[in-house]
């Protein structure tokens, strides 16, 4: 099982790779004392464990964890280890898997690997969802950046549109005053998986088949309270496909 270690301090890694060294199945792939070089080994190793210092040279841990979730097809279990306590908060907010204070107690160390061998074990990744990182029952909960975050109902979802100015889908959903701008990691696939009642109608929309009144010259037609939204056409390759999804309901 692959690890790597970015800390800007080649003492605080020979320090972590050392006591490393007593769990067996872990291999040290490579290190890095900056965050481009960072990112830059981990997409070549493609570790299953991480562990992170929060101050770089040439970006911040939270810079560095925010490029990570930007990969599409992959994930690991990241440990943020830093001098700081100040910032556990924003690492776990940023998905980190646990947290480690300088200098590195050996029993500390003992219980995060343990939870990170149970939960490999169990199976419980925690993989990211691709911006829509907990689903419980009818609801989603959004990360809309690195710290801020919506709860919104499945139900309550009409449509969701790629701006491809900004590279990003936004999602338009009863009760938001305006679209909710998803994180870039947000994938057209994973919004599709939701539900099946998510449909793709073109290449920027995906809409929700159970608001769709009718289809009028080529535009989607929606039942209040999305009625106003007058901008939703449907692609020729998709019209289809479209129309069968509509038959089947």
């Amino acid at each position: 099982m692959n690890a790597i270690i970015v800390d800007d301090t080649e003492a605080a890694i020979d320090s972590l790779a050392t006591k490393l060294r007593k769990y067996g199945d872990v291999t040290l792939a490579a290190t890095a004392t900056n965050g481009a070089d960072g990112i830059e080994i981990v997409k070549r190793h493609k570790p299953e464990l991480l562990f992170l210092d929060m101050e770089l040279p040439d970006m911040t841990g939270i810079d560095f964890l925010e490029r990570l979730q930007q990969e599409p097809d992959y994930w690991c279990y990241v440990v943020i280890y830093t001098a700081y306590n100040d910032y556990m908060l924003p690492a776990f907010r940023n998905r980190a898997f646990d947290f480690l204070l300088k200098p590195i107690d050996d029993g500390e160390l003992d219980t995060i690997m343990s939870r990170f061998y149970a939960d490999r074990q169990n199976g419980k990744s925690r993989q990211r969802e691709d911006g829509a990182v907990k689903r419980n029952g009818g609801k989603l909960l959004f990360y809309t950046n690195a710290v801020d975050f919506r709860l919104v109902q499945i139900r309550d979802i009409c449509v969701f549109h790629y701006d491809h100015e900004a590279r990003v889908w936004t999602v338009v959903a009863a009760g938001c005053d305006r679209p909710l701008r998803l994180k870039r990691n947000v994938t057209k696939e994973t919004l599709l998986k939701i539900d099946d009642s998510f449909v793709q109608v073109s290449q920027r929309y995906i809409i929700n088949i159970n608001y769709l009144l009718e289809v009028r010259d080529n535009t989607c037609c929606f039942y209040p309270p999305f009625d106003k939204i007058d901008y939703v056409t449907v692609g020729r390759f998709f019209r289809r496909k479209l129309i069968n999804r509509y038959n089947s309901l």
